[in-house]
């Protein structure tokens, strides 16, 4: 008989990827939701059974676990304010309870790492509690304790990216040589799925680690090696309190200043595992846990696949665990700058594609000759290919095709034209122009331009150059849309004759 688990926080980092893990495990999965509206869009809600329930509603998260094997505990409120200790002390509290009077057989949290015999930040004290709280609820609980998890879309591994790659040099609290035992998103998923299937008479918390330990300096020198950044100057400094430290990592970093705080007070203590007994009951796959590096190459895999435009435009395909997702935050996955433009043409969509097939080479970019050939010159100075190389068919791309200093990555006939920068920059360029059909035989022609910045260069390049942004690529979109209207003219004058 398959069986049940009911997962919590599906909206969240761990829930909306735990979710496609336990399904590809053969779990029937119960996905439990405050909001399940939040859900849509996920390629895994017609294959789970949607929930709406409250976690502080004793009545309705009774309900919502009936009949399930396993519960998944995953609800948190970092980040959520002050006295986010006592919701989460109530919701466990709400939690252990239904789960017990509902018959579930296993309990599973994923909580926080934490030194014993220490004071703790009240982030991992409140984790710590929460821990506590399941463990005597009277249902067989699996309590894992991590410390920093690697993956896009982690609080913890977005300041780390952040921190590094916006900041060539930094001063930092002495933390930074604290050290930390992080784990790779993949890991944690395989314990959650293991823990599922535990024995009853199995009720503990495990420690869960990666196999290196490293200090928070050493992560961000590794981080920075792997993204082919030059090593970062950290100077770690002892006038720097949490809280201090915690409004700098706002300031620098997108990662909200309630989530940053929490975050940074935890990183006061040293978070390394003190056993690994979870082995015993799921041992390490056969190519051992995956190591730092390996997973900071998985979780930067998108940022450096050419289809990274599409796969975070559409958000709609999630390949891997260290994969983006569309409920992780705006501020997670790294920065993705966007200049997106859209245009009423009046003219057939067919008229408005040719134009789109035409561009560069010795048509031009329709906008601004002047912008675009002293951009090309630059380029070539700096050692890129520059305008010099034109295009194949003046009249046709296809994938691979050269288009001055761009190549052609995709297209869909008649739809879209996507463009990929190989001038030299400071990182990764697209450039993306598409038409949509209207209803009175018009069309809307789309134009994005997608930048990811390499280091602090490509945050500084992105922001001098966007004041031209409305000169360059505003006057080329008002060039093709009229374009576009004059070969419908033209055309519309030759059959009327």
């Amino acid at each position: 008989m398959t069986q049940v688990a009911a997962v919590t926080g599906v909206t969240g980092y761990v829930g909306g990827r735990l979710v496609p893990e336990l399904l590809d495990a053969g779990y029937r999965v119960r996905a439990v939701a405050r909001n399940p509206g939040r859900l849509q869009g996920r390629d895994w809600v017609d294959r789970v059974d949607v929930v709406e329930a409250d976690a502080s509603d004793l009545d309705g998260l009774r309900a919502a676990l009936e009949g399930a094997d396993v519960a998944y505990y995953l609800i948190h409120s970092l980040g959520s304010g002050r006295k986010f200790e006592a919701r989460d002390r109530r919701t466990a509290l709400t939690f252990a309870q239904a789960a017990r009077e509902a018959g579930v057989g296993r309990i599973v949290y994923l909580g926080g790492l934490y030194p014993d015999g220490q004071d703790l930040s009240p982030h991992l004290e409140s984790r710590k509690e929460v821990g506590e709280i399941l463990l005597a609820s009277g249902v067989p609980t699996t309590v894992l304790r991590a410390a920093v998890i690697l993956g896009s879309g982690s609080a913890s591994f977005e300041m780390m990216r952040y921190l590094t790659e916006r900041l060539p040099a930094m001063t930092t609290p002495r933390w930074v040589d604290n050290r930390i035992q992080p784990i790779a998103i993949r890991d944690v998923l395989r314990y959650l799925v293991g823990s599922a299937s535990m024995p009853p008479e199995v009720s503990r918390a495990f420690d869960i680690g990666g196999p290196e330990v490293l200090t928070y300096r050493e992560m961000m020198h590794r981080y920075a090696a792997v993204a082919g950044l030059r090593r970062r100057v950290i100077v770690g400094v002892g006038v720097l309190t949490p809280r201090l430290s915690s409004l700098w990592v706002s300031l620098v970093t997108p990662v909200p200043a309630g989530l940053a705080r929490p975050l940074v007070e935890s990183l006061v203590h040293e978070v390394v595992c003190d056993e690994h007994d979870i082995a015993e009951h799921l041992p390490d796959p056969p190519e051992g846990l995956l190591g730092f590096d390996d997973a900071l190459r998985l979780a930067l895999a998108k940022v450096q696949d050419a289809d990274v435009a599409t796969r975070w435009s559409s958000a709609s395909v999630q390949d891997a665990p260290s994969d983006p997702l569309p409920s992780d935050p705006d501020w997670a996955g790294g920065s993705l700058y966007r200049d997106e433009r859209r245009t009423r043409v009046d003219a057939p969509p067919d008229a408005v594609w040719r134009v789109l097939q035409e561009v560069g080479g010795e048509r031009g970019w329709y906008s601004w000759p002047l912008a675009w050939q002293v951009r090309g010159l630059l380029d070539r100075i700096s050692g890129g290919p520059g305008l010099r190389r034109g295009r194949r068919d003046p009249r046709r791309l296809l994938v691979d095709d050269a288009v001055d200093f761009w190549r052609v990555e995709e297209v869909v006939p008649g739809r879209m034209l996507r463009l990929r920068a190989e001038m030299r920059l400071p990182g990764l360029a697209w450039l993306e122009l598409a038409v949509r059909p209207e209803p009175d035989g018009g069309s809307t022609l789309r134009q994005v331009a997608t930048f990811h910045p390499h280091g602090l260069a490509g945050q500084l390049y992105w922001w001098s150059v966007a004041p031209f942004h409305g000169v360059v690529f505003g006057g080329m979109q008002r060039g093709m849309a009229a374009e576009a209207e004059r070969l419908a003219q033209a055309e519309s004058g030759a059959s009327g004759r």
